[in-house]
């Protein structure tokens, strides 16, 4: 084979929560009570347009997670040899953006390098100048002239292929719908799904832009080693997914296990639960995470033999930093938890079941489990953006991911001693700026519809 499929452990955990969303919506798809609070959801065109910038981020962490090794040659025996280097199927679609380095720092759209150097002249003199950049409008004959023009033609060939794009969707739309253009733009029922199309459209025509025009320039400049920002952002959105998505995955099962049991049981039971959470809170979340942090760095360096590839080393820290921020974070879902299951312990259908005889373990998972379901499902969409944002705080102060994962973290961090030089370098900072927020943006819009539609007493209100 031309390549070797790997799985890192991430990888197999994101695969793990996709199968565990699909089967949600396979089983809600059944029951209409679960299905109903997300069509009210989905009438909503905050939540669509959020929904349609999510999925691009989404489609990118996806294309992240699928990693292989090439294929570098035959060894002596006749077997195929792979190379220790980990790509994605987004490097491969991606490699003009990893492979275009250059020297040094680069402004956006700039076609010679940030900083001056000696340059030899053809007649032998030397000169201090800006050099010109190996990738970065290498195209150009005459830079100072042509580049405006040219930024617009290729910027205006991507809007084109982006609407293209857009196009033919909606012609593939359109095709299994009974109504036409016109009726769909005026009817109001469909005000959800013009909104999703608009966001959907302004996506394209910045993709493609963001297409077209990287082949010809680093749209947001190069960082001190030479490499592409744009690609480094890109390349940071799976950090960021993966952050907020499995660190919900670990905390989950101990919130929701003992949040409905100390509600229901009180008691003892009660009183061991209410102390461990209590307690762990107690301590500051930063000093626990910087401790395990570090403690886990000190078995890295001493077991480096364990690893393959500093992929898998750098995975394995992204990992472990997901658990610790799940062990850190349940506490607050496991207090909502408790304080609703004292109030469904009291209701008279659960009441009905003990005197029945049916078992607790029935009666957690038939009557309070899913009515405490609305409540999970809230916390974890509000908590996605918080445990993103606090990727990008903890590799600010060194104790988050590995400095060989692309994370907005570590571009912020790296970005710290740029913003010193005069003139600034100010595009890291801006690039990871803009992919937060738009993500954030996004995931906190999605997550107050959501909060509407599920929460019963804001849904009597209205």
């Amino acid at each position: 084979m031309p390549f070797q499929p790997v799985i890192l452990a991430t990888d197999a955990l994101i695969y793990l929560l996709l199968a565990l969303v699909l089967g949600f919506v396979w089983y809600a798809r059944q029951h209409p009570h679960l299905i109903s609070p997300w069509r009210r959801v989905g009438r909503s065109r905050t939540a669509m347009g959020a929904l349609v910038v999510i999925a691009f981020y989404v489609v990118i962490g996806l294309l992240d997670t699928l990693h292989f090794r090439l294929a570098t040659g035959q060894t002596e025996d006749g077997k195929v040899r792979y190379s220790t280097e980990v790509h994605s199927v987004f490097d491969l679609l991606a490699t003009p953006l990893r492979e275009s380095s250059e020297k040094t720092y680069s402004a956006p759209f700039a076609t010679h390098l940030f900083t001056k150097e000696n340059i030899q002249l053809p007649d032998g003199r030397q000169v201090r100048e800006y050099p010109r950049l190996k990738y970065g409008g290498a195209h150009l004959d005459n830079p100072h002239r042509d580049r405006a023009g040219d930024i617009f033609r290729l910027a205006t060939l991507g809007v084109l292929g982006g609407a293209a794009v857009f196009g033919c969707l909606m012609l593939i739309a359109f095709r299994f719908r009974a109504a036409g253009l016109s009726s769909w733009w005026t009817d109001p029922a469909r005000g959800p799904s013009r909104t999703a199309a608009i966001v959907l459209l302004i996506m394209l025509v910045l993709t493609g832009m963001s297409i077209s025009l990287s082949g010809g320039y680093h749209i947001l400049g190069t960082d001190k080693v030479g490499e592409d920002v744009f690609y480094q952002a890109l390349k940071s959105i799976r950090t960021g997914l993966v952050i907020g998505t499995l660190t919900t995955l670990v905390m989950l099962p101990a919130a929701v296990l003992l949040g409905i049991m100390a509600g229901y049981f009180r008691g003892w039971v009660d009183d061991v639960i209410q102390y461990l959470y209590t307690t762990l809170s107690s301590v500051p979340g930063v000093l626990l995470i910087a401790a395990a942090v570090l403690m886990m760095q000190i078995y890295m360096n001493n077991n480096q033999d364990d690893f393959n590839s500093l992929t898998e080393r750098a995975d394995t820290r992204l990992l472990f930093l997901c658990l610790i921020l799940g062990v850190t974070s349940w506490t607050g879902l496991c207090r909502l938890l408790r304080g609703e299951a004292l109030k469904l312990r009291q209701l008279e259908y659960v009441q009905a079941a003990q005197a029945f005889g049916v078992s607790h373990f029935t009666v957690l998972l038939r009557h309070v489990l899913p009515n405490v379901m609305h409540i999970v499902l809230i916390v974890v969409v509000l908590d996605f953006s918080g445990l993103v944002l606090a990727e990008a705080v903890l590799s600010y102060i060194n104790i988050g991911v590995d400095p060989n994962t692309n994370s907005w973290g570590n571009m912020i961090n790296s970005a710290r001693l740029e913003l010193a030089r005069e003139p600034v370098v100010w595009w890291s900072l801006f690039a990871a700026f803009i992919f937060m927020f738009a993500l954030v943006l996004a995931a906190n819009l999605f997550a107050d519809v959501v909060r509407d539609a599920f929460d019963p007493r804001l849904r009597e209100r209205t």
